[in-house]
């Protein structure tokens, strides 16, 4: 393995960075205390190709690589992590399991409008029930002729408000409690209803919805992979997710050292550097092997639950170097401690990582357990 970025990654990362300093750093404070969600940014995103970074050109992506995608959403989560996790809910839970999944006319009909930024994507799995446990989910998918009639509530739903696709799991099997017998569906905005946006500690420049699914009729062609069998992309899809999420880490480690840094050397000598080159290397091996197309599950969750706990640390940390500037809204730190703490609980809980990296030291499955 050889972790030196290629120049096509280093240029990617470079225009990423610039991007952030220019279009979001200035602003990102003004989200954060009011709450916005600057729909208007994913359109620039989008002109850049950063809306589909490790999306096949063919599909209307950037056609990067998979580490790319990575320090994309590394370099937007130093400026602001409620940007980056909008934009790794949207490619790495709607658009790449589509890609992976999806049939030829799936792929063809629903990557290019994800990838082009036209209209964001959403994952919904979780509901009030079925969290962790995510095989005991009620929304429930009844045959209907030759498709399928939706109905069930979900919640946590980033993007859920402004997205244009959602990926939704539902029971199809109703003799099943466990993760057997869940199919996933494609769905647009018109299927969905959004109840309420849940208001959060932080990632306030992020939409977190919870939507109700009423008797939506989807025929086969909405049906992702194969029927009775959604929980292997939820699966998959939350193994990728999981890197794109200790990227997220990263970002907000680096801004908060960043910004103690400059503060520390102001008042006094700071020679200390945090553990993120560690978690760097981590998220990075994680990444390259999903690039060459290796499993991934043990690597994702070990990244994850990492960075996730560095950042958390850091950020503290952070606050504690800054003193009672670090508590108030002078310094952007308390933002970047109130953004990291949520990546040790989406895309599984720390405690869920330490699960999955036990149970793939031992030789057992996530879905093997689940369907026990």
């Amino acid at each position: 393995m050889d972790f030196e970025l290629t120049q096509d990654e280093r240029e990617i990362q470079a225009l990423t960075r610039d991007f952030a300093r220019a279009e979001i750093d200035p602003h990102a404070a003004v989200w954060d205390r009011d709450h916005e969600f600057p729909r208007a940014l994913f359109g620039k995103l989008a002109e850049l190709g950063l809306m589909g970074t490790c999306v096949p050109d063919e599909y209307g992506g950037a056609g990067a690589d998979f580490l790319s995608y990575i320090l994309v959403l590394e370099e937007l989560s130093r400026a602001d992590a409620g940007v980056g996790v909008t934009v790794a809910v949207h490619t790495s839970a709607a658009t790449l399991p589509i890609l992976a999944f999806g049939t030829d006319e799936q792929r063809s009909r629903f990557v290019p409008p994800l990838a082009r930024g036209e209209h964001l994507g959403a994952f919904a799995l979780t509901e009030a029930e079925a969290g962790s446990d995510a095989g005991a989910l009620r929304t429930r998918a009844d045959a209907d002729g030759d498709g399928w009639t939706i109905n069930g509530s979900k919640q946590w739903i980033t993007n859920g408000r402004y997205a244009g696709t959602f990926l939704v799991f539902a029971r199809t099997d109703p003799k099943t409690e466990t993760a057997r017998g869940i199919s996933a569906f494609i769905l647009d905005a018109e299927h969905v209803r959004v109840t309420r946006d849940e208001e959060k500690l932080g990632l306030n420049s992020s939409v977190t919805s919870d939507i109700v699914v009423e008797g939506a009729n989807v025929g086969r062609d909405r049906l992702l992979h194969e029927e009775n069998r959604g929980f292997r992309v939820a699966m998959t899809t939350l193994d990728g997710g999981r890197i794109g999420i200790a990227a997220q880490a990263l970002g907000i480690a680096q801004a908060s050292y960043d910004v103690a840094r400059e503060y520390a050397l102001q008042r006094r000598a700071f020679g200390h550097r945090i553990a993120d080159f560690q978690a760097r290397l981590l998220v990075y091996r994680a990444a390259w092997l999903k690039q060459q197309g290796r499993r991934h599950t043990e690597e994702g969750a070990k990244a994850k639950l990492f960075a996730s706990e560095m950042a958390r640390r850091q950020t503290g940390e952070a606050i504690q170097i800054l003193g009672g500037y670090g508590y108030t809204k002078e310094f952007p730190v308390e933002r970047y401690y109130r953004d990291a703490k949520i990546t040790e609980i989406y895309e599984g809980t720390s405690e869920i990582q330490r699960l999955v990296i036990a149970r793939s030291i031992l030789g057992f499955t996530e879905r093997s357990l689940a369907v026990r």
